[in-house]
């Protein structure tokens, strides 16, 4: 069992820069698949980024590729995402997700993940 808890949402101005975080408790957090997931208001859940147990795999969803870094820390059992340029359709409840034996072809997949935090709020203002 891993339980999750985000933190680092805020109110930011478009074009800005924001970091979120998401601290993992529980047993061999390492091995764990750790993921980004988004919900704006009227819209269903969808996937941000993930990132491999030890960190060298990452994925993006192409909205946010290129303005988004996923990272951990497994000394310290610890998710970021940085999130620079952001925009206002980047406002949404972000939510920190983990799923034992990360399966590459459903890293983007609500489905997969079976651990979720209660979420922090990120709000792009224009």
């Amino acid at each position: 069992q891993v339980q999750l808890v985000e933190s680092g949402g805020g109110v930011v101005q478009a074009g800005g820069s924001l970091r979120v975080s998401c601290a993992a408790s529980g047993r061999d957090v390492s091995i764990y698949g750790l993921a980004w997931f988004r919900q704006a208001p009227g819209k269903e859940r969808e996937f941000v980024s993930a990132i491999s147990g030890s960190g060298g795999t990452t994925y993006y969803a192409d909205s946010v590729k290129g303005r988004f870094t996923i990272s951990r820390d497994n000394a310290e059992n610890m998710v970021y995402l940085q999130m620079s340029s952001l925009k206002p359709d980047d406002t949404a409840i972000y939510y920190c997700a983990a799923v034992l034996f990360f399966r590459s072809a459903y890293y983007s997949s609500v489905s997969e993940y079976s651990h979720w935090g209660q979420g922090t709020q990120v709000t792009v203002s224009s």
